[in-house]
């Protein structure tokens, strides 16, 4: 391994520790000729993954882009950055293990949506309304319902008048001065 200090090919290895669940392995590295300590990560290089969009382009899959999309849907939920960089692990695995080489993005949010399920129901709500393109209160509502495993829906009395306590919280204070 190359020492990023004076470039000499030489080094010792410290300590080695495994990380991301065992996914890869973190080095502590000293330079044989200037002693300058490094570290460095080896990963199990996987077979790339196409992910296939909803408007039908090809990306290949990025592990990063999918850790802040679940890192934003946990903010303020007290889910350690660790934990969520091991959920992104263990999808990244499971993708891998597929047979097929391609997957659509859907199949990727319905993975996200199971572990995010078992983790935090806020996480949960806030990355299906995302993902899933909630509309109104009925797609939050249809979500919760189907969180709380209850087949019954709220009754739609109930949505219109949660929708009309909204609209009229929305309401500028120049109509509501005017009566408007």
């Amino acid at each position: 391994m190359q020492c990023p200090n004076c470039q000499h090919s030489d080094s010792r290895v410290l300590e080695s520790r495994s990380t991301e669940a065992g996914q890869s392995i973190r080095r502590r590295r000293e330079c044989l000729r200037c002693k300058h300590r490094f570290t460095t990560y080896e990963r199990i290089e996987f077979v790339p993954v196409t992910v296939i969009k909803r408007d039908g382009k090809r990306e290949s899959f990025d592990r990063s882009k999918l850790l802040r999309g679940i890192v934003r849907s946990c903010e303020k939920t007290g889910i350690s950055q660790r934990r969520l960089e091991v959920l992104v692990a263990e999808i990244e695995a499971q993708l891998q293990q597929r047979f097929g080489r391609e997957v659509t993005s859907n199949e990727i949010g319905e993975l996200v949506l199971q572990y995010l399920r078992e983790e935090s129901e806020v996480a949960y709500v806030r990355f299906a309304s995302v993902y899933r393109k909630f509309q109104g209160i009925r797609d939050f509502v249809e979500t919760l319902d189907d969180l709380k495993g209850d087949t019954t829906l709220i009754d739609s009395s109930t949505i219109n008048e949660t929708a009309l306590t909204e609209a009229q919280e929305k309401e500028t204070p120049a109509s509501v001065m005017t009566g408007s």
